[in-house]
């Protein structure tokens, strides 16, 4: 898949941020924006995507709470956490909690985040061939042990 089917989905309470955001990465990649995390969830209802990218301070809910919210539901995509502030307790929330792949300071630095959005895809097609290549194990055992069976009845 080229990086221009890679649906990225950014929320950031500062609208000049998500319009920076957009301005530098929507030429590479499909890119959504949500100002809030209710915006957000709605647009999860909507699209599959493969990155999701959240601010951690926005009103209401955190980037962590957000991810939190979301990962039974949408477990698949995988998450990055941008912010602006050196909290360390956040990144350690936001690894163990929110299952943050990736962390990143704001301002980001634009080679350095899209370098990471390209791995960040790679484990994501990884986990799904993966889970494909899983459940194709399963039907083909399902399958021979069924086989076995036959042969020790008969």
């Amino acid at each position: 898949m080229s990086a221009q089917h890679i649906h990225i989905l950014y929320i950031d309470d500062e609208i000049h941020n998500l319009n920076a955001f957009k301005a530098s990465f929507r030429r590479l990649y499909n890119v959504f924006t949500a100002s809030s995390a209710e915006e957000a969830v709605k647009l999860l209802e909507e699209q599959e995507f493969h990155i999701i990218i959240s601010d951690q301070r926005m009103p209401k809910m955190t980037g962590i709470e957000f991810f939190e919210s979301i990962l039974e539901k949408y477990p698949e995509p995988i998450r990055m956490l941008l912010t602006g502030y050196a909290d360390i307790n956040a990144v350690v929330d936001a690894i163990n909690k929110g299952q943050v792949y990736k962390y990143f300071s704001k301002p980001w630095n634009e080679e350095e985040l899209r370098h990471n959005i390209e791995k960040a895809y790679e484990v994501y097609s990884l986990r799904k061939e993966n889970k494909e290549l899983t459940a194709k194990l399963l039907d083909v055992n399902e399958k021979l042990e069924f086989l076995v069976r036959q042969k020790l009845i008969s």
